[in-house]
């Protein structure tokens, strides 16, 4: 059984990321699972840092994508939304080149906190980075 509400698609996950951080980034959510959402995203010039390896703050803005949209998937988006509270991320290998893709698979799902572990792996399935972001689940009002 899944963990995200029914009707959530790839294409509407995609659909959301138009004009956004996520769309610059060319970040696509290609994989949805029972417990796990997965994206991919090119290593190039809108990813590089200045030595050409691919940039910390890009892995983490994967992984926080990835942490985000999964929490929201988890609740009643007529009821609640899912904010930031804090993430980490240890940069394990670098990249250069290709394309990285990251896997969220959730820690903890509360009724008011969510926590979950991001890892990205570049083509060869080799972990580049791992993080964990914690989620505040609030109420509309």
């Amino acid at each position: 059984m899944s963990i995200f509400k029914t009707g959530i698609t790839l294409e509407t996950l995609n659909a959301l990321s138009v004009n956004t951080m996520v769309a610059h980034l060319g970040i696509v959510f290609t994989q949805l699972g029972e417990d796990f959402l997965e994206a991919t995203m090119p290593v190039d010039s809108r990813t590089h840092q200045p030595l050409g390896l691919l940039h910390g703050g890009a892995s983490v803005s994967l992984a926080e994508t990835l942490g985000s949209v999964a929490a929201t998937c988890c609740v009643d988006s007529k009821l609640q939304y899912c904010v930031g509270l804090e993430i980490n991320a240890n940069h394990i290998k670098s990249t250069r080149e290709g394309f990285v893709t990251g896997t969220a698979r959730p820690v903890h799902i509360g009724k008011r906190t969510q926590v979950w572990e991001i890892k990205i792996v570049n083509t060869n399935h080799e972990l580049i980075c791992i993080s964990r972001i914690t989620m505040a689940v609030l109420d509309k009002r």
